[in-house]
């Protein structure tokens, strides 16, 4: 599967899931300040999951009915590395394979997967 990371989403982490083997592209390092549309665009193109800590893309997703092919929403402002990573760790681990033509929302109590029409 392949991962696609906002701008703002925490760079510490694609770097990590780097390493750890996951193929995660950064719109920070190909695309910076690109709209959020643009963004959605981009993902469909590679056929990516958006990892993404910007609520702006639920609108998208949701208000506007914009095509995508999945998106993580990272609610964790203020953790620590150690527990992103565990809880995307986690999310990829277990959920992996409903994250295409879904809408996940990650926080540090739960994780919670809606599959998009």
């Amino acid at each position: 599967m392949e991962l696609l990371a906002d701008e703002g989403f925490d760079y510490q982490v694609v770097r990590q899931l780097r390493v750890e083997g996951y193929s995660v592209l950064s719109i920070l390092e190909t695309s910076p300040g690109i709209m959020d549309e643009e963004v959605l665009a981009k993902a469909i193109d590679l056929d990516a999951v958006l990892l993404t800590e910007d609520k702006d893309f639920g609108e998208l997703t949701y208000r506007l009915r914009l095509p995508n092919r999945g998106i993580v929403l990272l609610r964790m402002n203020g953790c620590p590395l150690e527990q992103k990573l565990a809880r995307i760790r986690q999310l990829l681990t277990n959920y992996g394979s409903r994250l295409q033509s879904s809408f996940c929302v990650v926080t540090e109590s739960k994780i919670r997967i809606v599959q998009q029409d």
